[in-house]
């Protein structure tokens, strides 16, 4: 089922869904599994793999050259989706990146995914190689999520890659796209980058889920521009548990986002990483309750792997 089915289907009523991260190579999926048996029982009708591109090294060899190597940390985002599918008879939500891939294996995925019977995508650009200042696409690869998107699209309306053929099956993706509250950070000004998202739309992106933030009236002023510019497709707020101190800089230095006066000064004030967690899971409570108060149609959570502050958020939500 489609996600803009499950949220028609709940008739109002906020839903609970996560984002999981596949092992890293040589782990077992039994990982995963351990992490989601415990949020089951709050009933994700959808949940989301996110896809991590390949990068590269350069080995050294002993007569000085050296050799670019190709390296895949964590593989396994289509397994992952049939078997979530199979276990928990859910509706998993693979990430569809441009980073890495050529339209051609793009195209290959995508029917791959359609045999498996999986009728929602999340198209996203993906990050630069951690070598390289700015994102490249890949040669003959899509370059932004826009473009990608209008290959899924077309591949819904019948047309693939190869123009020679006839009577073409279609596949019928629900496609969404990512939103950011605070901006991408790439993005001149916040109106500049929903002038984007509405270009995303317009294209056929059918919901947006957001970047995580931590301070809801960026996500109600956010909504509110949308709705303005006429961007009317259900929008997921995503959020994050708080969990370490380092996170104080880490999550503003990666993801670009602001952290609110009043978290900062809660966390600062904490002792070690048991007292942060506990902030962060009363925090994410407050976030989410004030959310689902506000009508949003799902309620969407970064677990990254981990599951209890996830499992005690939802527990005092749903």
């Amino acid at each position: 089922m489609k996600v803009t089915e499950h949220i028609a289907n709940a008739k109002g009523n906020t839903l609970f869904s996560l984002e999981i991260i596949p092992p890293r190579k040589g782990e077992n999926i039994q990982n995963i599994f351990d992490h989601l048996d415990p949020l089951m029982e709050f009933k994700p009708p959808f949940i989301d793999v996110t896809y991590h591109r390949e990068e590269y090294v350069y080995k050294k060899h002993p007569n000085g050259l050296l050799e670019k190597k190709t390296t895949r940390k964590r593989p396994g985002t289509v397994g992952i989706c049939a078997a979530l599918k199979h276990r928990y008879n859910v509706d998993p939500v693979p990430h569809i990146i441009c980073g890495g891939f050529n339209k051609e294996e793009t195209e290959n995925a995508l029917i791959d995914l359609n045999f498996l019977g999986i009728d929602n995508v999340l198209v996203l650009r993906g990050d630069a190689i951690k070598s390289e200042p700015q994102f490249k696409p890949e040669p003959g690869g899509n370059n932004y999520a826009i473009d990608l998107l209008h290959q899924v699209k077309g591949m819904n309306e019948g047309n693939y890659l190869d123009d020679d053929m006839e009577n073409a099956n279609p596949t019928d993706f629900c496609i969404g796209v990512a939103g950011y509250p605070e901006k991408h950070f790439e993005a001149p000004s916040l109106n500049s980058d929903l002038k984007y998202l509405k270009q995303k739309v317009d294209a056929g992106a059918e919901y947006i889920v957001t970047q995580m933030f931590f301070d809801n009236q960026k996500f109600f002023e956010f909504e509110k521009k949308c709705r303005a510019m006429g961007i009317d497709v259900p929008i997921i707020p995503g959020l994050k548990p708080f969990k370490t101190k380092n996170q104080l800089s880490v999550l503003p230095s990666f993801f670009k986002i602001d952290l609110p006066d009043t978290l900062v000064d809660a966390v600062e004030k904490c002792k070690d990483n048991k007292e942060v967690q506990q902030v962060g899971i009363e925090w994410g409570i407050q976030q989410s309750k004030e959310l689902k108060e506000h009508g949003v149609p799902v309620l969407h959570y970064y677990s990254m792997g981990k599951s209890s502050s996830v499992q005690k958020i939802a527990k005092a939500v749903f």
